[in-house]
């Protein structure tokens, strides 16, 4: 019954802002996905094309038997996978341009690179 109150009180002093929740959504589904594989220390593709100034998001997955960490000092992006994990980033538009990225627990082997046309 409260919960009722409180969502009917809601809309009364805030009724554009559950649509603009849900139009949020809708346009967070349109954002254009990547996806890039970690591994054994290696990066598929090594090289993603990205179109310039669009937000998108990239999905990383790590199929090796240890951790693997993406990350970009230019982009200032980290994120750690454990295995068989696959998380997201979302990345703010960006101006043309190559960004160099790479697995920090395999920095040997594992780099890559943004390209944004």
């Amino acid at each position: 019954m409260k919960t009722a109150r409180l969502l009917f009180v809601f809309s009364l002093y805030f009724p554009l802002a559950l649509p603009g929740i849900q139009l949020g959504a809708a346009m967070a589904d349109e954002m254009p996905t990547y996806k890039l594989l970690m591994k054994e220390g290696r990066i598929f593709p090594e090289t993603l094309e990205v179109p310039a100034k669009t937000r998108f998001r990239l999905e990383v997955k790590n199929e090796g038997p240890g951790a693997a960490e993406f990350e970009s000092l230019e982009l200032k992006k980290e994120l750690v996978l454990a295995p068989g994990v696959t998380r997201s980033l979302v990345f703010f538009p960006m101006k043309p341009g190559t960004y160099k990225f790479f697995d920090d627990f395999h920095p040997e082997t594992g780099q890559g690179r943004i390209i944004a046309k």
